[in-house]
């Protein structure tokens, strides 16, 4: 049977940023299906109803994955599907983006807070300023920020600010010790936005799982490095999630 994976894009930037990984996918191995699937359109900040939306829309028997905030939700979906998911990867998502008491690895609730606040009051600016985050840590800061801005679709106001209210509100760490499939989880090490502690965080949590590394990369690291990260992929993927 053939195999096919469903990449689902980051927030507010659109599939654009997963477009040289799928093309590297697709040209290294013909038999693998992958699409990216565009993020729900809701209003909603409520996570159920963005997963419901996904589960009604998307095939079963499917390897799902995801980076940033699709990540989180392939995550969710994942656990949702149970059996109906063939396996899992995530690509720079932290399995709780907003940082706790019991998960320190995250982005603080003040400047989360004061992030969806900027997203509130001026979209654009706010958006501008996800781009410089993403590209934080890349050789060439300027110039990925600079493509990522470029390809960013223009999102209404209120669908952006439901997107942020969906990250800080989801806890995916139930999800990913529930999830019995296999699982490969690739994180920048120099990501401004996912530290990258989380891969030690996440290996306490499910030792039972894949997990890399890519040294002196960005959060945008689907752009910097598609050419690794499909090698990491189709080795997970090939295996039949032996990572």
């Amino acid at each position: 049977m053939r195999k096919h994976l469903i990449l689902l894009p980051g927030w507010g930037l659109g599939g654009a940023p997963l477009v040289p990984l799928t093309e590297t996918l697709r040209a290294r191995d013909p038999m693998l299906q992958v699409d990216i699937e565009p993020l729900p359109e809701r209003a909603s900040g409520d996570a159920r109803d963005w997963l419901q939306e996904l589960d009604e829309r998307l095939p079963s028997q499917t390897w799902l994955g995801g980076w940033s905030l699709g990540g989180m939700l392939a995550s969710e979906l994942a656990a949702l599907r149970g059996e109906r998911c063939r396996g899992l990867l995530t690509l720079g998502s932290n399995p709780r983006f907003v940082a706790s008491a019991d998960w320190p690895h995250g982005m603080g609730e003040a400047s989360f807070n004061a992030f969806v606040e900027g997203c509130r009051s001026d979209p654009a600016a706010t958006l501008k300023r996800f781009c410089l985050l993403c590209a934080q840590g890349s050789v060439d800061a300027r110039g990925l920020a600079r493509q990522l801005q470029t390809a960013t679709p223009h999102g209404t106001p209120r669908i952006l600010l439901a997107g942020l209210q969906v990250l800080g509100g989801l806890d995916g760490r139930r999800a990913l010790q529930g999830f019995a499939g296999p699982q490969l989880h690739l994180f920048a090490g120099a990501d401004a936005l996912v530290p990258a502690e989380v891969a030690g965080d996440l290996l306490a949590l499910r030792q039972n799982t894949g997990i890399g590394l890519i040294e002196d990369v960005s959060h945008a690291f689907p752009l910097e490095q598609p050419g690794e990260l499909a090698a990491a992929i189709l080795a997970f993927i090939d295996g039949d999630g032996d990572a």
